[in-house]
C-alpha cells in the first residue's frame, strides 16, 4: 500500500531532532494567515504545529489510563518520534490551513491549537497506516530511513505499535474536542475514513496474492476503486472534513467537495504510480518497488491498454518479479509506450477538469480550500 506525504520540505534528521526539543509553547500570540501565506507564515505556522505535537506526545505519555514505567515510556517516546512527525506533515497542516481559509480571518490560540490538534490525529493515523503498511510490503525504507520494523530491536513489535498509534487518535479527540458540539462527528468520521482505508487496502492485497499473479484482474476500474478506498479519503478528504467540522459545517451539505477531494486523490496516487517507477529515490525518499510488488499500479494498467501482444507478452512474463533484468524490461516497456508522455498528458486534463468543478462552487471561501490542496500537489516531484 503506497499510502503517501503530499509535499512541503521533508526534515533533514539534524533539523527533525531539533524540532522535537522545542517545549510546548505558551498560548500567548496569535497567528494571521492569508490564503497567499509568505514563507515566514509557513514557517512559524509550521514552527506552532509541531510544538501542538509535543503536547499531544506528554500528554499520551502520562496518560492515567496506563501505568507507564520507564522503560515503557521511552519506547512509546522513541516510538513516536520516529514514526510520526517525521514526514512532509501536509495532511495535518492542511487542517489548520484550510479552516483558516474557511474563517477568513485571524486564527485565535485556542483555534490554532484545535486545528492542529485534529491535524495530528491524521498524522497519527497516517502513522499507523504506514507502520502496517510496511510489514504488509515489506518494504525497506521509509522516508528516507529504515521502516520501524526493519530495526534491530523493533521487529514484529511494530504490529503492536501501530495498534498503539491508531488508539492514541480517539484518546486525542476525547481529551480536547469531547465538549464541542461536533465531537460525535470527528469521531464518527475518523471511524468511517479508517474503515474506508482498510477496506481499500484489503482490495489491494487480494489483487495482488503471493502466488496468483493474474494481470488480466488488473483495469482502471479496478486501480480507481484501490486509490479511491485507500488513499483518497484520509488524505484528501479528511483534512477538509475535519475543518468543515471544526467551522459549524454539516458534512452531508458538501458531498461535491469530498467529490472533488477524491477526484484530487486519485490524481495524487496516479502521480504517485508515476514517481514509484520515474522518480528519483533520493527525492522521494523510498526506493520505488511497485513492479517487483507486482502492485496494481496506473503505469502498469496503462500499458496493459496500449501494449500490442507481444508487449503484453513481456508483461506477463516480467511484471512481479524481484530479478533486477525483469523490472528493467518491464521499464524498458513503459519508455517504449512513451508513459512519461500519456502521464503528462493524464496530469493535464486531471488539472483542468479540477479546476472547473473547483471553480464551480458557490463558495469563494471553499474555493481557496480546494485550491489549496490542489496547487499543493499539481506537477509534484515527491
Amino acid at each position: 500500500m503506497r499510502l503517501r506525504l503530499l509535499c512541503i520540505t521533508l526534515f533533514s534528521k539534524q533539523q527533525h531532532h531539533l524540532l522535537l526539543q522545542i517545549p510546548p509553547p505558551k498560548h500567548t500570540h496569535t497567528l494571521t494567515l492569508t490564503t497567499n501565506n509568505t514563507p515566514t507564515m509557513a514557517s512559524d505556522l509550521k514552527s506552532k504545529f509541531l510544538h501542538v505535537y509535543q503536547t499531544l506526545k506528554s500528554e499520551l505519555l502520562n496518560d492515567p489510563a496506563f501505568e507507564f514505567h520507564h522503560d515503557s515510556r521511552q519506547w512509546i517516546d522513541k516510538m513516536l518520534d520516529y514514526n510520526v512527525p517525521g514526514g512532509k506533515l501536509n495532511r495535518g497542516l492542511s487542517v489548520v490551513d484550510s479552516y483558516q481559509l474557511l474563517k477568513g480571518a485571524e486564527l485565535t490560540d485556542d483555534e490554532i491549537f484545535l486545528a492542529s490538534a485534529l491535524g495530528w490525529c491524521i498524522e497519527w493515523l497516517q502513522a499507523y497506516f504506514l507502520v502496517l503498511d510496511d510489514i504488509m510490503d515489506g518494504s525497506h525504507t521509509r522516508r528516507g530511513q529504515p521502516c520501524w520494523f526493519r530495526l534491530p530491536k523493533v521487529g514484529m513489535i511494530a504490529a503492536n505499535d501501530g495498534l498503539i498509534l491508531r488508539n492514541h487518535v480517539p484518546r486525542i479527540l476525547k481529551k480536547h474536542f469531547r465538549g464541542k458540539p461536533y465531537y460525535v462527528d470527528l469521531v464518527d468520521l475518523f471511524n468511517e475514513v479508517e474503515f474506508q482505508t482498510a477496506s481499500g487496502q484489503m482490495i489491494d492485497l487480494i489483487t495482488t496474492l503471493v502466488g496468483e499473479k493474474d494481470l488480466s484482474k488488473y483495469s482502471l476500474s479496478i486501480h480507481r476503486r484501490i486509490v479511491q478506498y485507500k488513499t483518497a479519503y484520509y488524505s484528501f478528504y479528511l483534512p477538509v472534513a475535519c475543518a468543515l467540522l471544526m467551522f459549524g459545517e454539516d458534512l452531508d451539505n458538501h458531498v461535491e467537495v469530498k467529490n472533488v477531494l477524491v477526484e484530487m486523490g486519485t490524481y495524487f496516487q496516479v502521480q504517485d504510480d508515476y514517481l514509484d517507477c520515474f522518480g528519483a529515490p533520493e527525492v522521494i525518499g523510498k526506493i520505488g518497488t511497485d513492479i517487483e510488488d507486482f502492485k496494481c499500479s496506473w503505469l502498469v494498467v496503462k500499458a496493459l491498454e496500449l501494449a500490442n501482444e507481444e508487449q503484453k507478452k513481456v508483461l506477463h512474463e516480467n511484471y512481479g518479479k524481484k530479478d533486477p533484468s525483469s523490472v528493467a524490461k518491464v521499464k524498458e516497456l513503459y519508455n517504449t509506450l512513451n508513459l512519461q508522455g500519456v502521464f503528462e498528458d493524464y496530469e493535464s486534463t486531471s488539472y483542468k477538469k479540477l479546476i472547473t468543478s473547483i471553480e464551480g462552487h458557490p463558495s469563494k471561501a471553499v474555493q481557496a480550500v480546494l485550491k489549496s490542496f490542489l496547487g499543493k500537489i499539481y506537477k509534484r516531484q515527491k
